[in-house]
């Protein structure tokens, strides 16, 4: 008879960090690593968030001078659309408030999350330019195109790095005052850690956003490839690449992003493994909410200008009335 005996050594942990996976060949990274500085941008921005008391009306004050948009009507629906989407992700969260378990939760909090920023962003830019874009990096793009660049972003989700390459990226966050000592896997418990763990997160996704132009330089670019070289040790090769990488900047939309990847695609340890995970996501939730609201605030309250009050208490009124999700709208754009 074939016995089966129960392995004691067997740890999921060291076998993807070692021997890695299919998406991951060379190893993932600290799950633990991960999850701290993940955890504590969001509760970097959660605490600016409160320091700068984000409401409809102050917010309402600060897009005064925006014009209402001539939109024909498909570009009025987008907004809308995305509006709503935006609202039903946020009542996802609060939902998830009352779950004993923030570890059964944490995975799809992040991602409603995510999407409650994407589809509030998509109707930021739908409301300021009447565009739709086709992935996420493209609306990521055009988020700090048309409303980082145009000064339509209340702080903290204004926080930006106008280029990646790396002596400008470098300056802009000296300019920020930026501490490269400043270590994400530290809650921050005040506005001035806050603030610096923010700055880590951009400092951090600049890195991140740069070597994936140098990864599509290498793969797809066909004077880099005339070069026959494989790195930008070459003084040609980074031209090659500086040109690329000043032509992009970054803001709040790419740092998303990147949260989601994280979250929803690159790292199945993340909020899903480890004993003292459960330990480290006690605001984690409740943090994400925060974040969204104050966010879902300000598209709002841009939206609400671009749109006119007319229309945008006509479909307050319509929402309230014939919404399924519980979060009434007005609980978050209040007048």
């Amino acid at each position: 008879m074939i016995k089966f005996y129960e392995s004691t050594s067997f740890d999921l942990r060291t076998r993807f960090e070692t021997q890695g996976t299919l998406s991951n060949p060379k190893g993932v990274s600290d799950p633990v690593l991960a999850l701290k500085a993940s955890v504590n941008w969001v509760r970097a921005l959660c605490l600016l968030i409160e320091s700068e008391k984000i409401t409809f009306q102050t917010t309402l004050q600060k897009y005064k001078s925006a014009k209402t948009s001539k939109l024909n009507e498909q570009q009025v629906n987008t907004v809308l659309e995305h509006l709503l989407m935006g609202l039903h992700q946020l009542s996802a969260l609060k939902s998830f408030g009352s779950c004993e378990s923030h570890s059964d939760i944490a995975r799809v909090a992040s991602v409603a999350w995510y999407y409650g920023i994407y589809d509030a962003g998509t109707a930021m830019i739908a409301a300021q330019a009447g565009g739709l874009q086709d992935t996420h990096t493209d609306t990521a793009r055009e988020w700090y195109n048309q409303l980082i660049k145009q000064d339509n972003v209340v702080s903290p989700f204004c926080l930006k790095l106008s280029s990646l390459e790396k002596k400008t990226a470098t300056q802009e966050l000296n300019d920020y005052a930026y501490d490269p000592k400043v270590r994400l896997i530290d809650e921050p418990v005040n506005l001035n850690q806050a603030y610096h763990c923010a700055l880590a997160y951009l400092s951090g996704s600049w890195k991140w956003w740069a070597e994936r132009v140098e990864t599509n330089i290498k793969k797809n670019n066909k004077e880099f490839k005339e070069l026959k070289v494989s790195d930008f040790r070459t003084k040609r090769a980074r031209v090659i690449r500086d040109s690329q990488l000043s032509r992009q900047g970054i803001s709040f939309l790419h740092l998303a992003y990147r949260f989601r990847g994280k979250v929803n695609y690159r790292d199945a340890l993340f909020l899903a493994y480890g004993l003292s995970t459960e330990t480290y996501l006690g605001k984690f939730v409740s943090d994400l909410t925060c974040v969204l609201e104050a966010f879902l605030i300000m598209t709002g309250a841009f939206c609400c200008r671009r749109l006119g009050k007319e229309l945008w208490q006509g479909f307050l009124r319509d929402i309230d009335v014939k919404r399924s999700f519980s979060l009434s709208p007005r609980e978050v754009w209040r007048e």
